[in-house]
């Protein structure tokens, strides 16, 4: 074997590790959760629906190939995504595989479907309308990830608490909800209660990760 062979090999035999390391559906679900930012084992366990000892299995896996880091805080262990790139990545990868593999189309139209009017607002629609003054949006993810990083302009209304601030909302106004990206249905569901009230609403389908990289793309398109 010659040395370029050989070095070939070791290269892509750890590009492999991480493919590997991503092979899990519940993997790939905990990375998701851990862009929106840092969350003790036991509050992934209970997003997730499994045991926190199949949680921290799964976590170690993804530890080992250095996707995401942790730490103590009081009697908790913390984790997070190892990097910004991560989420990066994780994006790409939604994109991909909603381009190729119809399944994904029609899994997410299936949830939807039953949803009156329920056709997103484009990020660019969104943008302008919220500097004309025309639409408020509203962030309806838990307040920590919230406070992670949000969308300019966004205000923070836990799904959990969105029917007490239904009188605060402006009657003058659309109401745009986001939530952790195309994949939450929790936007979906805010769009729902909303208009139940008799109030003008849509839904935002990207988060804040798919915002930064919509932010990127026009900024390197008007280069």
């Amino acid at each position: 074997m010659n040395l370029e062979r050989q070095w070939k090999d070791q290269l892509y035999q750890e590009f492999a590790r991480i493919g590997k390391c991503l092979s899990s559906p519940k993997r790939l679900e905990l990375i998701d959760l851990l862009a929106q930012g840092p969350k003790a084992v036991e509050q992934l366990a209970k997003l997730t629906g499994m045991s926190v000892a199949n949680v921290s299995q799964h976590l170690q896996t993804l530890h080992e190939s250095r996707l995401v880091r942790s730490h103590k805080r009081g009697n908790f262990v913390i984790y997070d995504i190892a990097e910004p790139s991560v989420a990066e990545f994780m994006i790409s990868l939604h994109r991909l595989s909603e381009k190729q593999l119809v399944e994904i189309q029609k899994l997410k139209s299936e949830i939807l479907h039953h949803s009156v009017n329920m056709e997103p607002i484009a990020m660019e629609e969104l943008l302008v309308r919220m500097d004309r003054g025309e639409v408020v949006l509203l962030d309806v993810r838990p307040e920590d990830e919230y406070a992670m990083g949000h969308i300019p302009g966004a205000i923070s209304v836990p799904m959990e608490e969105l029917e007490q601030h239904l009188t605060s909302l402006p009657a003058d106004k659309e109401i745009v909800a986001y939530c952790r990206g195309p994949y939450c249905l929790m936007s979906a569901q805010a769009v729902e209660i909303l208009k139940s009230k008799g109030i003008k609403a849509a839904r935002l389908e990207e988060g804040v990760h798919e915002w930064k990289r919509y932010m990127e793309d026009s900024k390197m398109s008007s280069i």
